[in-house]
C-alpha cells in the first residue's frame, strides 16, 4: 500500500517528565498517545516492545476487513478534527474519494493497520524497540525500567500490553509445526504443503483462515489436502450487529454493567460472546457459496465439525502427525482424528504482566484473580494512578474491546488524568434503558 512520506520519528517524548507513562502500543494506547500529543500540559510517554506498529499481521489476508466502521478510528468519535483521523490518512494517501466511491465503511485490514503505522510516525512520544522489565513505585511516582537500562518515571501508567494468543491446554508444548492464528500467514505456504490440516477454533479468524484454506483445495478434491474446522460451538453463530444490540457499546451499557454484581457479569460476560466474537454473516455465507461451488466439481475433502471439543492432542515426530482426542458434546461421543497441520484458532486470553510484580500490592484483584477494574479504567488500590486497556470484558462488557469505544475509554482516561474534560465525555447516547425504570410514567 502506498502511502505518503513521513516526518522522522522522534526516538523519545517531548522534554520534561511526563504525566503519564503508556506501556504497549496497540490500537487503544495509540489512540491515547493521537489524542495526547496536541495537548498544552499533558505530556505522555509511550513505551512498545516492537520495532514497529504491528496489528495481528498474521492475519492480514487479503480481502480481510474490520467489523467496524471507519468512525471507530483511533481519535474520530472522542475528536472529528484531529488530524489523526483515517479520513485525514486517506487524504494523505491520496486515496480518499477511492475509498468515497467504493461506499463501504469497513476499512481493510490491511489499510487500518497502514493507518495506525502512518499515525504513529508522526507522533513524538512513542519509543519503539522499548522493552518494559520492571515497574517499580518509588517517591509517589513509578518507575519504569527497560531492557537497555533506562529509567522513567510518572505518577500514572496506562496499560495497554494486550491479550496475548491462547492455546489450549491439551496443546500447551505439543511440539511439531502447529500454528496459531496469530502466525497464520507466514506458516500458511506450508501448510498448504501438507495432505491434512486441521482448524480448532470458532469466531471470525477460524472463519477467515477456513475460507483462505478452502480456496486452496483444488475443484474436486484431487492432489489437494484434507481439511477440517474443529469447533466447540453448537453453531457457526454470526457477529450480532443490529442496531439496538450495537446501544450496548454505549456509555449507558458501561455504566449498568460495571454496577451488577460481581457473579452477575461474570455469568453474562460468559453468554455475550456472540457480541464481539461471532462470524460475519457476509463470510459465514461466502463459506457456503464456495464449498457450493466446488461441490459442483465433485465432494470437497473436509468435514465442518461443531458442538465438538477438543480434550487432548499429541504429536508423533516421526510421522509429523498429530492426534487430537475429540467429543461431540451434545451426544457424549470420544472420537479420534488425525491431522498433518494443525491450527488454533483459539483466540487471546489477558495475563497480567510481570513487570508488574514489584507492585502487585498496589493492584486491585476481583474474588476471581482477575484486575477488579474500576468505572474510570483503573485497577489500582489508591485510584486513579493504573489504568487499563481493553481486557475487561468482566467489568465492562462488550465496551472493553470494541474499537469504536477506543476513542471513548481514552477521553473518559484523559480527563482522570488532567483533572478537567480535554475532550467531551458522552453520558447518554442509547435510546433503550438497561436499568430498571425508577418510576412508572404516567
Amino acid at each position: 500500500m502506498t502511502t505518503p512520506p513521513e516526518p522522522p520519528r522522534s526516538t523519545g517524548g517531548r522534554d520534561g517528565a511526563a504525566d503519564f507513562i503508556g506501556i504497549g502500543l496497540g490500537p487503544f494506547n495509540l489512540g491515547l498517545a493521537c489524542l495526547t500529543e496536541p495537548l498544552d500540559g499533558i505530556r505522555g510517554l509511550f513505551l512498545e516492545a516492537k520495532e514497529d506498529f504491528d496489528w495481528h499481521s498474521g492475519m492480514l489476508l487479503p480481502g480481510a476487513h474490520l467489523q467496524t466502521p471507519f468512525l471507530s478510528d483511533l481519535v474520530t468519535l472522542a475528536d472529528p478534527t484531529s488530524p489523526y483521523s483515517f479520513l485525514n490518512y486517506l487524504k494523505h494517501s491520496g486515496r480518499l474519494y477511492s475509498f468515497y466511491i467504493r461506499e463501504n465503511f469497513y476499512p481493510l485490514r490491511t489499510e487500518y493497520n497502514d493507518y495506525c503505522r502512518w499515525a504513529a510516525a508522526r507522533l513524538s512520544s512513542v519509543r519503539f524497540g522499548t522493552t518494559v522489565t520492571e515497574v517499580t513505585y518509588e517517591d509517589g511516582r513509578y518507575a519504569v525500567r527497560t531492557a537497555g537500562g533506562e529509567v522513567h518515571r510518572a505518577p500514572r501508567l496506562v496499560l495497554g500490553t494486550g491479550t496475548p494468543p491462547y492455546v489450549p491446554p491439551a496443546c500447551e508444548g505439543i511440539g511439531g509445526d502447529a500454528v496459531h492464528n496469530s502466525r497464520y500467514l507466514e506458516r500458511r505456504d506450508a501448510l498448504r504443503e501438507k495432505r491434512s490440516i486441521t482448524l480448532v477454533g470458532s469466531g471470525q479468524s477460524a472463519a477467515e483462515i477456513y475460507y483462505d484454506l478452502l480456496g486452496g483445495i483444488p475443484d474436486g478434491g484431487a492432489g489437494g489436502y484434507r481439511l477440517d474446522w474443529v469447533t466447540r460451538s453448537p453453531r457457526f453463530f454470526p457477529l450480532e450487529y443490529t442496531k439496538l444490540t450495537l446501544e450496548m457499546t454505549s456509555p449507558e451499557y458501561a455504566d449498568y454493567f460495571h454496577a451488577l454484581p460481581e457473579d452477575t457479569r461474570y455469568r453474562l460476560e460468559a453468554s455475550q460472546k456472540g457480541l464481539f466474537k461471532g462470524i460475519d454473516g457476509e463470510l459465514i455465507n461466502a463459506i457456503f457459496d464456495l464449498l457450493y461451488e466446488k461441490s459442483a466439481a465433485g465432494p470437497v475433502p473436509t468435514r465442518l465439525l461443531t458442538n465438538t471439543a477438543l480434550h487432548s492432542a499429541s504429536y508423533d515426530p516421526q510421522d509429523g502427525t498429530y492426534t487430537l482426542g475429540l467429543r461431540q458434546e451434545e451426544q457424549g461421543r470420544d472420537v479420534t482424528l488425525r491431522t498433518e497441520g494443525l491450527v488454533l484458532a483459539t483466540g487471546y486470553r489477558y495475563r497480567v504482566p510481570d513487570f508488574l510484580a514489584p507492585v502487585r500490592e498496589r493492584l486491585r484483584f476481583d474474588g476471581h484473580g482477575r484486575f477488579d477494574v474500576a468505572r474510570d479504567y483503573s485497577v489500582d488500590t489508591a485510584g486513579g494512578e493504573i489504568f487499563l486497556q481493553n481486557a475487561g470484558t468482566h467489568t465492562h462488557s462488550v465496551t472493553s474491546p470494541d474499537l469504536g469505544m477506543g476513542a471513548y475509554r481514552n477521553a473518559y482516561i484523559l480527563r482522570e488524568i488532567a483533572g478537567r474534560e480535554v475532550y467531551p465525555v458522552e453520558r447518554s447516547i442509547a435510546f433503550q434503558e438497561f436499568s430498571a425504570p425508577k418510576d412508572d410514567p404516567q
